[in-house]
């Protein structure tokens, strides 16, 4: 043949079209995509068998990196080692994983982005749970095919006896496509695989009841639902992620922010890089030191702020200017019988039951072989044994052995198997203890094949084999979620999603906040011991408590004038013993400003009222309705004076009557009606007229059966019958609750109270003393009353605050 006449021509185009094409469909099948049933890659799946096949279980002796590499590449991935050893360096970091499958020993990375240790001086093995993929491999539960060179084989699936694909999630890039799966909680998943052998009809709605959304193994946080409904839907969608922070002020009396959790795959280094990168430019003000204290206990990053910075507004800019708060972009694209699919969870969940169904079923079409193989043989044995003599005889007069195996086969009619165990018996098996040994053994196969035969008539028991062993698996490697998943600032509106419950909210006098659900109270008779509400510190104290609904709103109100709001389900949920979240990580307060009072709201009606009172004696009634609309930032709530503070706000129905004190000991109870009513941004009118040096230090509505109670900054107090105060008209100086000496102090607190109450009083050193209301003694107007504290030389009282006592923290359940 010529050179001309081997010459084929062909369409340059149509050869590029199929030679891209093969090479395409080689990286999707071969390479890129994971298998829905085992959620592996062909690397991935390639490097589990070779641990397997070396032994290198978790309970055997590491071994070096290299060694599994090595095996890799000489038997399976034809491939480059860097490629084998990145791989399997990421199976073995906790913090890409969210269960390990590879035990690694050595230097295999950090989350600061540095490089793991050369192969050849890490070591591995497997981790347990690894372990559990390839568990029943060796019972022909899956297919094998041929190694790229044809010596050997390879598993085309693993068995996966958990949720490997959504369980640790995967990544990859492909021709003309890409997958992106997170990690899952193992428990989680397991129940909804649970749930739908129950009810195979089940929605992916139903299945978001019990997997909540992805668990990523950094923690951090998951911001709103949105993105996972979608993606649990479609197989596409965006989940907004973030770290998770603590604001807490430090010894020196500033505020820093502490970051504990990153997002999932955010590198620490670079974060801390960029943050100080955005401070040189000038992109972010107000942070004095920076500095990553991270040691092995777990994640700290300190963020150390100026005096005069809001820290909640700084970790705003943090999130939007840095990788505090990223996205991850959901693909749940798989392999689905060699083509690649999007799927929905309800489908990826359907795709792995039916593969469990399938290595179940084939487990057990060969525990049923081999039982039936062995029962077999046992009932050759037990033909000879029944006529043992005849066949020693026939036995001792063969010349071959061949000879006496046709022999047994022809006179007792057995099979060749059968007749070359009784040939390859021992002598010890002819005693009396060994044939019941065979006997029983018989019967306990019997047992098996009829077991082994009733789960293969039934896919019911298949389904029952399945969802036991996947509950073994949740049993033994199960753990806690460690993402948490927050309601997202944009995403307040679905409050479908969260269950209206009664709930208490506890504020302390050092500005610590947390709702507790009212079960969190056992029942519990007035003067019994009580439970502690909540732990504080030595110099702290619960200020605020009320029960409200986990719907309505609080409004919480600050001395400088300003109102924020909030839903009661924003307040971090915490048990009864802990301590509460700073307002400042919830709202932004600005420096020197704290909450004077706080509010529960369910609507906003035009027929309730808030009454304000400031320390100039200012007062205003505006309608409720006016705070519909608060913006997350806040707003003003009424304008104040140069100099003025808001000292009490109080939520009336238009007809109460309103009492104020001063700091000289005068005090006014005037309508509630005196006061016209006026819009959100008008300043008011006269509550009282102050004379020089003077200034309003207590508001409170009249209660008839209540007491005014008086405190001087000289640690003195009394209680007056609210009788002995007329009701005066809005505007005058008022009447005498105090006369002032230089010995008894002027008066810091007027509050109405009852003798069941307790009162925090808290000097200007930081002592902090609790009393009774019913301890003090009652006086009236004019006496100067008793000693409440003990102040040394320079202390002065500084506030006086209600106090919840343990009992009412323990019975506002039954009250309310």
């Amino acid at each position: 043949m010529s050179e001309t006449e081997r010459i084929n021509e062909i369409n340059i185009s149509q050869e590029m079209r199929n030679s891209f094409l093969d090479y395409a469909m080689s990286v999707i099948v071969s390479r890129a995509l994971p298998d829905v049933r085992d959620g592996l890659k062909p690397v991935h799946r390639r490097i589990i068998y070779t641990l397997h096949e070396l032994g290198m279980t978790s309970d055997k002796p590491y071994r070096k990196s290299a060694n599994v590499v090595g095996n890799v590449l000489a038997s399976y991935h034809p491939h480059g080692d860097t490629a084998v050893y990145d791989t399997m360096v990421r199976m073995a970091q906790d913090f890409s994983y969210r269960y390990m499958l590879v035990d690694g020993h050595g230097n295999f990375g950090s989350v600061d982005g540095d490089s793991a240790a050369a192969m050849r001086y890490t070591e591995a093995r497997m981790t347990k749970i690894s372990q559990e993929l390839l568990r029943d491999i060796q019972k022909e539960t899956i297919d094998f095919g041929p190694n790229y060179d044809g010596r050997l084989e390879e598993p085309l699936v693993l068995p996966a006896r958990f949720p490997n694909l959504l369980v640790n999630g995967t990544s990859g890039i492909a021709v003309g496509m890409a997958t992106n799966i997170p990690p899952h909680n193992l428990g989680e998943v397991i129940d909804g695989l649970l749930a739908m052998i129950q009810n195979p009809d089940i929605t992916v709605d139903e299945l978001m009841e019990i997997i909540k959304g992805p668990d990523f193994p950094t923690a951090g946080l998951i911001l709103g639902r949105e993105g996972i409904k979608k993606a649990y839907r479609t197989g596409r969608g965006s989940i907004k992620l973030q770290a998770k922070t603590r604001i807490e002020e430090a010894s020196n009396g500033k505020m820093r922010i502490v970051v504990e959790e990153l997002p999932y795959q955010v590198n620490k280094a670079k974060l801390v890089e960029k943050i100080a990168e955005l401070v040189r430019d000038k992109k972010l003000d107000g942070i004095t030191d920076l500095r990553d204290e991270s040691d092995r206990e777990g994640m700290r990053v300190i963020i150390e702020l100026r005096r005069d910075v809001n820290p909640r507004v700084l970790l705003n800019n943090l999130y939007k200017h840095t990788a505090m708060q990223t996205s991850f972009g959901v693909n749940m694209l798989a392999l689905v019988d060699g083509k690649p699919l999007v799927l929905n969870l309800q489908q990826v969940l359907h795709h792995y039951l039916r593969h469990q169904v399938e290595v179940i079923r084939r487990r057990t079409q060969f525990d049923l072989r081999k039982a039936e193989e062995r029962a077999h043989i046992l009932e050759g044995l037990r033909t000879a044994l029944d006529h043992i003599d005849k066949v020693i005889a026939l036995i001792r007069g063969s010349q071959t052995g061949q000879e006496a195996k046709d022999g047994l086969m022809e006179k007792f009619g057995l099979s060749e198997i059968q007749a070359q165990a009784i040939l390859d018996m021992r002598l010890q098996r002819l005693t009396g203890l060994e044939r019941e040994k065979i006997d029983s053994e018989y019967d306990e196969l019997q047992k098996t094949i009829t077991k082994l035969k009733a789960i293969l008539a039934s896919e019911k028991r298949i389904y029952g084999v399945v969802r036991k062993e996947l509950a073994e698996v949740k049993k033994k490697y199960g753990d806690e979620r460690r993402t948490r998943i927050m309601i997202d600032a944009e995403e307040l509106s679905d409050e479908d999603l969260i269950p209206e419950d009664e709930v208490s909210i506890l504020l302390t006098h050092r500005g610590y906040i947390k709702r507790t659900s009212l079960s969190t109270y056992r029942a519990q008779r007035r003067g019994g011991r009580g439970v502690s509400g909540m732990g504080t510190r030595d110099d702290d104290f619960v200020q605020h408590l009320f029960v409200t609904s986990s719907h309505n709103y609080l409004l919480f109100f600050t001395n400088k004038g300003k109102v924020y709001r909030m839903k009661a389900y924003e307040i971090p949920e915490l048990s009864r013993q802990a301590r509460g979240t700073a307002i400042i990580n919830l709202i932004q307060i600005d420096q020197g400003e704290y909450i004077e009072t706080v509010i529960p709201v369910k609507d906003f009606t035009s027929d309730s009222f808030l009454f304000f009172g400031t320390k100039h004696g200012i007062v205003k009634k505006t309608s409720l309705e006016e705070f519909e609309n608060i913006r997350r930032n806040g707003l003003f709530a009424i304008n104040l004076r140069e100099g003025d503070e808001l000292i009490g706000v109080k939520l009336t129905d238009g007809d109460q009557e309103i009492m104020m004190g001063t700091r000289l000991g005068m005090s006014i109870r005037f309508p509630e009606k005196d006061v016209r009513y006026m819009g959100r941004t008008a300043t008011g009118v006269k509550g009282i007229a102050l004379g020089d040096q003077d200034e309003v230090v207590g508001m409170d509505i009249v209660q008839p059966d209540k007491e005014v109670m008086v405190v001087t900054s000289k640690g003195y107090g009394k209680r007056t019958p609210i009788s002995e105060y007329r009701t005066q008209s809005r505007g005058g100086k008022g009447i005498k609750t105090q006369n002032i000496t230089k010995r008894k102090g002027p008066v810091v607190a007027l509050r109405i109270v009852s003798p069941e109450e307790d009162l925090m009083i808290v000097t200007t050193s930081g002592v902090i003393i609790r009393t009774n209301v019913s301890g003090i003694s009652k006086m009236g107007r004019y006496a100067q009353g008793v000693k409440l504290i003990s102040l040394k030389d320079d202390g002065e009282v500084a506030t006086v605050a209600r106090v919840a006592t343990e009992e009412e923290e323990e019975e506002v359940t039954e009250e309310d």
